[in-house]
């Protein structure tokens, strides 16, 4: 009736070879999910763990996870800048300097280009250029550092609810750490990682724990650097400490979302009045193309749109401090 064809008509050569080629598409669709899901498993491994599958034993593993993250043998700070240092250990990206500046050199000199092309001023697209070039890195480290960072202090309580599992079978704490860094993905398996293969060569619980958290550069994580460190010093049940500053440490992020919430009429805001300028200069010049072409040569007016972009780019700093609850 609705032009499906007539089963009991058709001959059972047909119908077999049809069921099972129809089979046979289900089982490769599922061959390739499964292959899709594995290579997907493989990701989610961390950073350490890949390490240690490409080298012998684990001290050349740590030491080239430690200089891939921008530390020296030791797994101490090796640039000058401590502030860089501690952005590109933050960040968790391969250390790879020449090309981060490559690839900021390559924006910057399209981006220069792009405005001289279309506003002209040889002085104002070389300092759109160079500008580019020197703070593109910062900002995508900044940008890649606070992600990894919200990860990191989102994993945290889960971690810790497996170190408490492990202290309460009777392991020690080296072996709770490093049960950590089997089943945890990254940003925090490779953090743990890294504590429990300092803590198998000699280093000191309290100080493998203080270096992870210099690393991870979150004050959940120094809470709990100092809760180890304490609990060291002076006993304790250190399983019942780890319980309630895992309750605390939720809590703490449930209150972040809460004020996340609040300010997001802020953000939005923020969002519309930024992009609502070059929303509309792109509508005018694509309706009329001469109403900016004709004087986008003249100084007074580059001066204006390079005071505009001052401007905006002032009040959003301002919008940001208005929004940005810090707790």
């Amino acid at each position: 009736m609705l032009g499906l064809p007539d089963l009991s008509s058709m001959s059972l050569t047909l119908v077999i070879p049809m069921v099972m080629a129809v089979g046979a598409i289900f089982l490769a669709l599922q061959a390739v999910m499964s292959l899709f899901t594995t290579a997907q498993t493989q990701r989610i491994v961390n950073q350490r763990l890949q390490f240690k599958e490409r080298f012998e034993n684990t001290n050349e593993a740590m030491i080239e996870l430690r200089k891939s993250r921008g530390l020296d043998e030791l797994g101490n700070f090796a640039m000058p800048l401590q502030w860089f240092n501690q952005l590109v250990v933050r960040s968790g990206l391969p250390y790879q300097p020449a090309r981060w500046f490559a690839m900021s050199g390559v924006a910057g000199l399209v981006a220069g280009f792009a405005y001289w092309k279309l506003a002209g001023g040889v002085l104002t697209a070389s300092a759109i250029a160079c500008a580019i070039f020197a703070l593109a890195p910062l900002i995508a480290l900044k940008m890649v550092a606070g992600k990894r960072l919200a990860k990191l202090a989102k994993q945290l309580p889960d971690a810790m609810q497996i170190a408490c599992r492990s202290l309460e079978a009777g392991h020690p704490v080296a072996t709770a750490i490093a049960l950590v860094a089997r089943e945890m993905p990254d940003p925090i398996g490779t953090e743990f990682g890294m504590a429990a293969d300092e803590v198998s060569y000699g280093m000191s619980l309290t100080n493998a724990v203080q270096r992870m958290a210099e690393r991870g550069g979150d004050p959940d994580v120094e809470l709990f650097a100092a809760t180890v460190r304490l609990q060291e010093k002076t006993g304790g049940n250190l399983t019942e400490l780890l319980k309630a500053l895992s309750s605390t440490i939720r809590e703490r992020q449930t209150m972040r979302l809460k004020v996340r919430a609040a300010s997001s009429e802020g953000r939005t805001s923020a969002m519309i009045l930024t992009s609502a300028p070059f929303i509309v200069m792109l509508a005018i010049h694509l309706l009329q193309p001469t109403f900016y072409g004709d004087v986008i040569d003249k100084p007074l007016i580059q001066y204006s749109f390079a005071g505009l972009f001052t401007w905006m780019f002032i009040g959003n700093l301002v919008m940001r401090k208005m929004i940005n609850f810090k707790m």
